[in-house]
């Protein structure tokens, strides 16, 4: 799980399984973040269309940006001013590419989460350091 500021640099990440639901994993990622302030809008994939999360976001004071699932049977929570903020979604396709022009990222090879979350928080640190001198 990542997350990624406007212009695509990582604000917080964390390793997980892949076994669990995206939206479960947001608040944790969102706890681990490296800096003190808490993002305003949260855009993501449809996975994190989930009442329960939006709630929980809106009570943080973070505003979720999520297109709704095709099987949602509960009233549309967003309309189509905020929605076209997810056209920005791409920002953070482009880190996770930035992240796989490390070898040791593309394909986990650590056996151990600790190891592949230091070498992860590496490829952040060197992602930043190119942006920022």
């Amino acid at each position: 799980m990542a997350i990624a500021d406007s212009h695509g640099l990582p604000i917080a990440i964390r390793v997980t399984s892949a076994s669990p639901n995206e939206s479960t994993l947001v608040e944790d990622t969102l706890t681990q973040r490296h800096i003190s302030a808490l993002p305003e809008r949260l855009i993501g994939d449809k996975a994190y269309d989930s009442d329960g999360l939006d709630k929980r976001l809106r009570r943080r004071g973070i505003r979720l940006i999520a297109p709704h699932k095709t099987n949602r049977v509960r009233d549309q929570t967003q309309d189509g001013r905020e929605l076209r903020r997810y056209c920005r979604r791409w920002k953070i396709e482009r880190l996770f590419a930035w992240l796989h022009n490390f070898r040791r990222l593309v394909i986990r090879w650590e056996y151990h989460e600790a190891n592949f979350l230091g070498l992860v928080q590496l490829g952040c640190v060197l992602i930043l350091m190119r942006n920022y001198s």
